[in-house]
C-alpha cells in the first residue's frame, strides 16, 4: 500500500521539483535572450524562416539559457546563501538540493545538443567552447570587476551562434549584432549589481559598483547602452536594413533613456523595475520591429 501511495505521488513530486527549478533558473528571464536570436534569424533568413529552424533554434536558446542559469546557482549557492537578498532562492534554502540541479542541467545539455546537431557542421564543432563560456562566467566576479563583460561574452555569442548555426560562417554582421547584445546585458548588469555593493564587499567580490563606486558603475551603465545603440545602428548599416530596423531602433534608445532615469547613486528602489520590465520590453519591441522590417523589405 505504501508502495502504491509513492507511486501515485511521484509524479506530483517531479512536477513540484520541475517548478522549483525554474523558478530557481528564472525560466521566464529567457526573453532577454530569445529576442536576439530571432531577430538575427529573420535578418539572415530575410522574412519569415522555416518552422523548422525556428523551433531549432528555440530549443538550443532555451535548453542553453537553463544549463547556464542552472550552472550560475550551483556554482553560486554558498554565495547566495551569505546574501540576505538572495538567501531564500531554493538552493541556499534547501528546497532543491544539488544533484537535482545537476539533472536538470543534464537534461538541458541533452536537449541543447539534439537541437545543435540539426544545424550547421560549425555550429556542431564550436558548441563546447559556448558550454565552457556558459559555465566560466559565474566565476568571474571571484577575480576581476570586469566579470560583466564575462556576460557580456555570453550575449556576444547569441548573434554570431545564430547566424553560424544557419550559415556556417562568421560573418561581420553578425559580430556587429553580437557586440550591441554583449553591451546590452553588460549596461544592465551593472545596474542590477548596485543593489549588492555592500554585500559583495564583504564577500570580496568584483563588480564595477562595488570596486569603483555606485556612480562610476551607472555612468558605465550608460556608455556601454551607447555602444549598443551605435553597434546595432552600424549593423544596420552593414546589412542594408530598412526605416522600421531604425525605428525599433530609435525607440530603444528612448526605453533605455526611461531606463537610466529609473535608478541613481541616491536611489536604487527601483531597481528590478529598470532591469526587468525595461529590458524585456525593449527586448521585444527590437525584436518585433527588426521582423517586420525583414518582412516588408
Amino acid at each position: 500500500m505504501r508502495q502504491r501511495w509513492a507511486a501515485i505521488q511521484s509524479p506530483w513530486v517531479v512536477t513540484g521539483k520541475t517548478k522549483i527549478f525554474l523558478e530557481t533558473i528564472k525560466f521566464e528571464h529567457t526573453i532577454f535572450a530569445l529576442p536576439f536570436a530571432y531577430l538575427t534569424l529573420f535578418l539572415v533568413e530575410k522574412g519569415w524562416p522555416s518552422w523548422d529552424l525556428f523551433g531549432w533554434i528555440t530549443l538550443a536558446m532555451v535548453a542553453g539559457r537553463t544549463f547556464a542559469m542552472a550552472a550560475n546557482r550551483l556554482i553560486d549557492a554558498e554565495i547566495d546563501a551569505r546574501n540576505p537578498r538572495t538567501a531564500q532562492r531554493a538552493l541556499p534554502a534547501g528546497l532543491i538540493s544539488a544533484k537535482e540541479v545537476v539533472f536538470f542541467m543534464a537534461v538541458a545539455l541533452a536537449l541543447f545538443l539534439v537541437a545543435v546537431y540539426q544545424l550547421s557542421p560549425l555550429s556542431q564543432y564550436l558548441w563546447p567552447a559556448v558550454i565552457l563560456a556558459l559555465v566560466a562566467y559565474p566565476y568571474a566576479k571571484r577575480f576581476t570587476y570586469l566579470s560583466h563583460l564575462a556576460l557580456g561574452l555570453v550575449y556576444l555569442m547569441v548573434p554570431t551562434g545564430i547566424w553560424i548555426a544557419l550559415e556556417n560562417e562568421l560573418a561581420l554582421a553578425s559580430v556587429v549584432l553580437g557586440l550591441g547584445a554583449g553591451f546590452w546585458v553588460v549596461g544592465f548588469d551593472i545596474i542590477y549589481a548596485c543593489q549588492d555593493v555592500e554585500v559583495d564587499r564583504k564577500q570580496r567580490l568584483h563588480s564595477i559598483p562595488a570596486d569603483l563606486g555606485i556612480r562610476v558603475g551607472l555612468w558605465m551603465s550608460r556608455l556601454s547602452h551607447l555602444f549598443f545603440i551605435g553597434a546595432l545602428a552600424a549593423a544596420g548599416i552593414i546589412l542594408g536594413v530598412g526605416l522600421l530596423y531604425y525605428i525599433g531602433l530609435g525607440l530603444t534608445a528612448l526605453l533605455l533613456g526611461y531606463e537610466h532615469r529609473l535608478v541613481s547613486p541616491k536611489d536604487l528602489s527601483k531597481v528590478n523595475v529598470a532591469f526587468f520590465t525595461a529590458n524585456g520590453i525593449i527586448s521585444v519591441v527590437l525584436f518585433l520591429l527588426v521582423a517586420a522590417d525583414t518582412l516588408v523589405r
